[in-house]
């Protein structure tokens, strides 16, 4: 069972139903505000992350994991149902998927995301992990409000060709082509840059060419990988220490 303390957050996999009831009611409140419970199919196959304050015992973030042996098996993530991943069915290593990840609604703590990330790379230490992956959502659906963080995307950060996801879902922003002559201003696009996103960049990862349109939870995302033997040393060594 993972668990990781770090100063005031404990980070430790559900070990009853009621904690997922609690990522659920959690992710509610950030993805759709106010009162209730975000549910889907993949919670009953997923392992479940809890990061709690230790002082108040208040649940301050959460996500979800789903292992899969390899690409084989790529068609079975939340993911699959939004972008078109055969590209990624020969990935021959162990992978992981990171769902539903949040922070409680106006908390602003580096902390949280560190203490998330030491427990992300424990588990990928201890089970051999070599590729992680999810969908990275910006807030709304209004393109334009993130044009500058997408032209950075598009600029820096796509994913190899070899890996590189093609459009499935019905609704999306292409991104790569409609900002192709688009200079971004790196201020407004850091800023702007979710911050589980911005982790996954800084690490080495990368995103699809396009962002899928989801009316559902209010968000506009794309897909991101990251191969963890491209993980810089330096930055392997920062957080294999905050995962000790």
């Amino acid at each position: 069972m993972l668990g990781l303390r770090r100063g005031r957050y404990e980070a430790r996999t559900a070990s009853a139903a009621g904690d997922v009831i609690a990522c659920q009611r959690l992710r509610h409140a950030a993805f759709r505000g106010g009162e209730g419970l975000d549910t889907d199919a993949f919670d009953a196959i997923c392992t479940h992350v809890l990061v709690e304050d230790t002082r108040s015992g208040a649940l301050v973030a959460c996500f979800r994991l789903l292992p899969l042996t390899d690409g084989s098996e790529i068609a079975r993530s939340y993911s699959a149902q939004f972008y078109e991943l055969s590209a990624l069915e020969a990935f021959d290593g162990k992978m992981v998927e990171m769902g539903r990840f949040c922070i409680a609604p106006g908390l602003r703590d580096p902390d949280i995301l560190r203490v998330a990330w030491g427990a992300m790379t424990r588990f990928v230490d201890e089970e051999g992990i070599e590729m992680l992956f999810g969908c990275s959502s910006f807030h709304g659906t209004e393109a334009e409000a993130h044009a500058d963080a997408f032209a950075l995307l598009k600029e820096r950060h796509l994913a190899p060709p070899r890996w590189l996801p093609r459009v499935k879902a019905p609704r999306i922003f292409p991104f790569a082509r409609r900002l192709a002559a688009l200079k971004p201003d790196l201020k407004r696009a850091t800023l702007g840059m979710p911050p589980l996103l911005r982790s996954y960049l800084t690490l080495g990862g990368w995103v699809s060419d396009h962002a899928v349109v989801d009316t559902d939870l209010n968000t506009l995302h794309v897909f991101t990988g990251l191969e963890i033997r491209a993980i810089p040393p330096n930055r392997q060594k920062l957080l294999r220490a905050t995962a000790a």
